[in-house]
This record gives structure tokens, C-alpha cells and sequence, in this order.
């Protein structure tokens, strides 16, 4: 039983609200969970703290993708129920707790700890947060729905645009013996679990803004001027029902999980080691051309990368269609990883370049697959379908850094690791987004048996 102040009905947008509210709320729990995605700053010192592999510790990053997706999965049918503002303020709690853990976890030197803070607990937060504002606003914006998506999942992608920097900061501060612009300088244990507890209790602060600001629309609502019969225009976009039960049954979500499998693994690999990356690749006699503060301002990068690709090409599949979309994601993909991993060497420009165009693929996929699904399984019960399908992104949470970390630790050890020791990894990488292609291809509109009948009123499960 809820407490009555996250009751749905207490979110219920009055007439005349604005649902170009609705974003910034949403923006607030993204950009707080998509921390997830700056764990690189922080890995090597993680590495050296704990006497570990970077297996070992990526293991963490790859606990909290896993839960993200199982979670999803789980508690999507109860996030589309009780509404955005009861998910976010779960959503917040869990994160936050899940940073306190780990950070007791670094504090004692138990590295499962630190697995059950920020991997476990940390994990289910960002699922439910991760999905909570998406449905919502498909909802509000029926006519724009790759848009929608673009700036529900953007923030996602911008959060370690903010979280990188900032906790290369925080580490100076609380280890004055570490240099973020000394290539050699990694930070002591005692930093990093005092940067997990200053992250765990701002996050809790920010999440809680975006859930006691959040509205869902009245039902019966929809934008001024827009006329839902434009769909039926358009072949791969159904105006029929589909359940969740009824969706994971038919051979689309199966050939969309894995779409999304090859194209997540093959960007979760680089963003899980970015900041090591970069370095490695320009290593020579030893010692890097890429300082520590430059490796973490290409994490910065990325995230921006990540975040326009976000908006900017969900946005570009309302015009050209998700399946073009998503041919464009697979298969440029695959070019460029193939310059990546044997010419990205050969200058520091390129290198970002490839990563960075790589990296908008990896999340104008994210952004833009809540629409597909919309597209062919309509709007009943989008949400809890995404978080069916993000088991996708739980499996490839494990895979991707698997095969990356698998061959670096193969090839010899960190921070003496240089571009040819990649190459194994990257080429992995273009088979994977060569399956995803051919899936894709694969997909057409939904059969008319999965519908649910035109004739009996849906229980729409509101977002």
C-alpha cells in the first residue's frame, strides 16, 4: 500500500497544464541514475584500492546493468499502475541507498559490498527510474513520440556529462595527493568512498524534485490539433492494443531484444572503459600522451555524444521510420568500428571522432526502441513491454565489459595496455551489430491475433 501523497491520482495534470513540464522532471531522475555510465573515472583507483582485476570491478558496473534490466522487467507493470511520482521516489531511494552501501563497502575493503550497494540496490533504482517517465510521455506527446522518448532517455545518456568532471573534482578535494592532470596519479580508497557518499545524498535530493513534480495527463486528453487517424498512414505503426503478456509471445520483441542486445553490447564495451581507453591507445615507451584529466573530459565527450544522440536521432525516426533508423545504428556502426580498432591510433581526433559517433548510435538506440515498441504494440501497455525488453540490456550489461575486460586482462595489465591490445575486442564488436542488423531486417508490423479486440473497453494501465 502506497502512502496517499504518491497516489496516481494525486498527479493528474489539471486543464491548461503545460506538458512541456513534464521534461525537466523527467531530466531530473536521468541525469542523476546515468552516473552509471562515469564509473570509468573512478575504475583504476577502484582496481588498485581492492588488489583487484579489472574484471573484478567491472563486475560492479555489470551487476547494476543486470539488476537495471531485471528490475525493469519485474516492476514495469507496477511503475505503468501507480504512476510516475510512486516509481521516481522509489527510484531515488534505492539509488541513493545502493551509493551508501558501496560506499561502506570501500570504507571496510569488502569489495562485495560494494557489488550489493551500487550493483544491487544501486541497480534496482536505476531500472525504476530508467523506465518511470518514459510512458509518460509517450502519453503526452502522442504525436511525437520519438521525440518523447529522445527526452525522457536523454538525460540517461548526459549523466556523466555532469558526474564525470564533478568527481574528478571530489577526489581532489578529499585526496589532496591526487592529480587529475597527472596521468599516473590515481586516488586513494578513502576518496572515492567519500565521492560515493557526497553523490548518494545530492542524487536522493535531485530525484526527489523530478517526483513531486511529475504529472500524468487527464485521461481522455490529447494535444491540440493533433489527429490520431495520421497513423494509420504509416505501415509499421499499428492504432491496435497489444499486451505485455500477449507482446513477448510474438517473434517482433524477440527480433527488437535482439536489436537492442547487439547494439548496447557493442557501446557498453567502450563507455565501461573509456577513460583507460583513450589512454592506452595513445601509450608509448610506457607512459601515455593522454593525462588523466584529458581521459576524463573524453568520458564528458561521450556523454554529450550520448545525449544529443539520444534527442537528436530518436527525433530524426519520427520523420524516416525506427526500422531505417536502426539500419543506420547497425550498419555505420560497423563501419566504424572496423576504422576504430585499425586506424583509431593513428591521430587523437579520429579516435574521439569514431568513439563519439559510435557512442550516438549506442543511444539514439536507447531512446529510439521505446517508440518501436509503440509503433507496433501500440500504447496499452508500453511501459511494462519496455521493461520486458530492457532484460536485453541486463544481458548485455555482462557481455559487453565480459569481452572487453576478458581480452585487456589476457593482454597484459592496466596502464601498460596499448591500441593493438583492442582490436580483438572492437572486431568482436562489428559481428555483434552485424546479428543486430539482420534482425532488424527482419521486423514487420505485428499479426492481428496478438491484438487485443477493438470491441471490449482496455483497462489502460496509465504511466
Amino acid at each position: 500500500m502506497l502512502p496517499s501523497f504518491l497516489a496516481r491520482e494525486r498527479t493528474v495534470a489539471p486543464e491548461g497544464y503545460s506538458r512541456w513540464l513534464i521534461p525537466p522532471a523527467a531530466l531530473a531522475v536521468h541525469l542523476c541514475i546515468g552516473q552509471v555510465y562515469a564509473t570509468s573515472v573512478y575504475k583504476t583507483a577502484l582496481v588498485q584500492h581492492f588488489d583487484s582485476s579489472l574484471t573484478a570491478v567491472g563486475v560492479i558496473f555489470s551487476i547494476a546493468i543486470v539488476m537495471l534490466g531485471l528490475s525493469a522487467a519485474l516492476f514495469g507493470t507496477w511503475v505503468d499502475t501507480n504512476g510516475p511520482r510512486a516509481a521516481m521516489f522509489v527510484a531515488a531511494l534505492f539509488w541513493s541507498a545502493g551509493f551508501l552501501v558501496a560506499a561502506l563497502g570501500i570504507g571496510t575493503g569488502q569489495l562485495w559490498l560494494v557489488y550489493l550497494g551500487y550493483g544491487g540496490i544501486g541497480g534496482i533504482g536505476l531500472g525504476i527510474g530508467y523506465i518511470s517517465p518514459v510512458s509518460t510521455l509517450i502519453k503526452w506527446f502522442p504525436d511525437r513520440p520519438g521525440l518523447a522518448t529522445g527526452m525522457a532517455i536523454m538525460g540517461f545518456g548526459g549523466g556523466a556529462l555532469v558526474a564525470s568532471p564533478v568527481s574528478g573534482k571530489l577526489l581532489g578535494l578529499y585526496d589532496s595527493a591526487y592529480d587529475s592532470s597527472d596521468p599516473s596519479s590515481v586516488a586513494g580508497g578513502d576518496a572515492v568512498m567519500m565521492l560515493f557518499v557526497t553523490l548518494g545524498l545530492v542524487y536522493l535530493a535531485f530525484m526527489m524534485f523530478g517526483a513531486f513534480t511529475v504529472r500524468v495527463p487527464a485521461e481522455g486528453w490529447s494535444p491540440e490539433g493533433w489527429d490520431p487517424h495520421q497513423v494509420e498512414e504509416k505501415r509499421m505503426v499499428t492504432t491496435a492494443s497489444v499486451s505485455a503478456d500477449s507482446a513477448i509471445r510474438t517473434p517482433q520483441f524477440w527480433l527488437l531484444w535482439v536489436v537492442l542486445f547487439c547494439n548496447v553490447t557493442a557501446g557498453i564495451g567502450i563507455l565501461e572503459q573509456a577513460a583507460p581507453m583513450i589512454q592506452d591507445f595513445f601509450r608509448e615507451g610506457g607512459s601515455s600522451s593522454v593525462s588523466a584529466a584529458a581521459a576524463g573530459g573524453f568520458v564528458g565527450l561521450l556523454s554529450i555524444a550520448n545525449m544529443a544522440g539520444r534527442f537528436v536521432w530518436s527525433s530524426t525516426s519520427d520523420a524516416i521510420g525506427r526500422k531505417p533508423i536502426y539500419m543506420v545504428y547497425l550498419g555505420v556502426g560497423m563501419g566504424l568500428y572496423l576504422l576504430l580498432a585499425l586506424a583509431g591510433s593513428g591521430a587523437t581526433a579520429l579516435f574521439v571522432l569514431f568513439a563519439a559517433v559510435i557512442i550516438s548510435f549506442y543511444g539514439g538506440g536507447f531512446a529510439t526502441v521505446p517508440a518501436y515498441l509503440r509503433d507496433l504494440f501500440g500504447t496499452f501497455q508500453v511501459g511494462a513491454i519496455h521493461g520486458r525488453l530492457l532484460t536485453a540490456w541486463a544481458a548485455a550489461g555482462v557481455v559487453g565489459p565480459l569481452i572487453v575486460n576478458a581480452f585487456l586482462d589476457a593482454q597484459g595489465t592496466p596502464g601498460e595496455l596499448t591500441a593493438a591490445d583492442y582490436r580483438p575486442a572492437l572486431l568482436t564488436m562489428v559481428g555483434l551489430l552485424a546479428v543486430g542488423f539482420v534482425a532488424n531486417l527482419l521486423v514487420h508490423p505485428v499479426d492481428e491475433k496478438h491484438h487485443e479486440p477493438r470491441d471490449e473497453p482496455l483497462e489502460e494501465v496509465s504511466a
